[in-house]
């Protein structure tokens, strides 16, 4: 999944590359990918695009009459640039295309595209005059990059869930998805099982530190890449997360593994449980 700093590096791509310039025409391939009706996507056409925006690991493109295009790119979603569009307009509901933004004269100039792979669909886009009356963006936390120390001993004070739940919770923190949330705590030598509100000064001083240094690093690998290779940036910067099995670059420990339903996190068990494995329910499943 896109987190904050994927999504910043896209709008800063936007800002350099689609900033000053007018959409043209916008195709919609998936009528369900919209999630507002009124203004509809056509609002758009003839419009400068005046500013590129971040709320969260939401993408926002504004244009001259005042409107937005923001854009939520859930687990599978992604933007791509292109310096020039395909002209005739996608067919619906074939391949991955959800939304298609031209940025010049349709087969003569640049544009992006909103795709989404696999089949279970998340991504979401809405056309509106303030972003604030999207549920998603509305209940956003302070964003992860600028939060202080007092602020964050503040939002953790009396929080009883576990630590991975709190650094994912977006309308706690903003733009920390399940990757840079296994990061930062190993980073912080901090197990994901730890109880947010019982972490003592020492322990938040290098959970927020961790927070600033992995985002911002992050960030700075990120931005100025080409849109196509950021998520390989991504998993290049990766110490722990999507690392099962592979060493540990801080101890050499293995990397271990908690899957859920859905998802999975990786930790260290010698940086950050002690030495001590977790229960992996899955596992424990298997072995009945």
């Amino acid at each position: 999944m896109p987190e904050l700093p994927e999504v910043e590096a896209l709008v800063h791509h936007l800002r350099e590359n689609a900033v000053g310039r007018t959409v043209h025409r916008v195709d919609v391939a998936s009528l369900q990918v919209l999630k507002t009706f009124d203004p509809p996507w056509t609002a758009l056409h003839g419009q400068e695009v005046v500013a590129a925006h971040r709320h969260g690991k939401h993408l926002d493109l504004e244009v001259a009459d005042g409107l937005h295009l923001v854009v939520h790119l859930a687990r599978a979603g992604w933007l791509r640039w292109a310096d020039t569009m395909s002209a005739p307009p996608p067919k619906q509901g074939r391949g991955p295309l959800a939304l298609r933004v031209h940025l010049g004269p349709p087969g003569q100039g640049p544009g992006f595209d909103l795709t989404e792979a696999g089949t279970k669909k998340g991504l979401a886009a809405w056309i509106v005059r303030d972003p604030q009356v999207i549920a998603s963006v509305a209940r956003l936390g302070p964003d992860a990059l600028g939060i202080t120390r007092t602020q964050l001993e503040d939002l953790f004070a009396k929080r009883t869930e576990r630590l991975k739940t709190s650094l994912t919770d977006q309308s706690l923190i903003a733009g920390i998805g399940n990757a840079y949330s296994d990061e930062i705590m190993h980073m912080a030598r901090l197990s994901p099982y730890a109880t947010t509100g019982k972490l003592n000064d020492e322990q938040l001083d290098h959970l927020h530190e961790a927070m600033l240094t992995t985002l911002t690093d992050a960030v700075a690998r990120s931005v100025g890449q080409d849109a196509a290779r950021l998520k390989g940036e991504k998993r290049s910067g990766l110490r722990v997360h999507a690392r099962t099995g592979l060493p540990c670059p801080i101890c050499g420990d293995t990397v271990r593994e908690v899957s859920f339903a859905d998802k999975a996190f990786q930790y260290c068990p010698t940086c950050q449980t002690g030495g001590k494995p977790l229960a992996d329910r899955r596992l424990s499943r298997l072995l009945k």
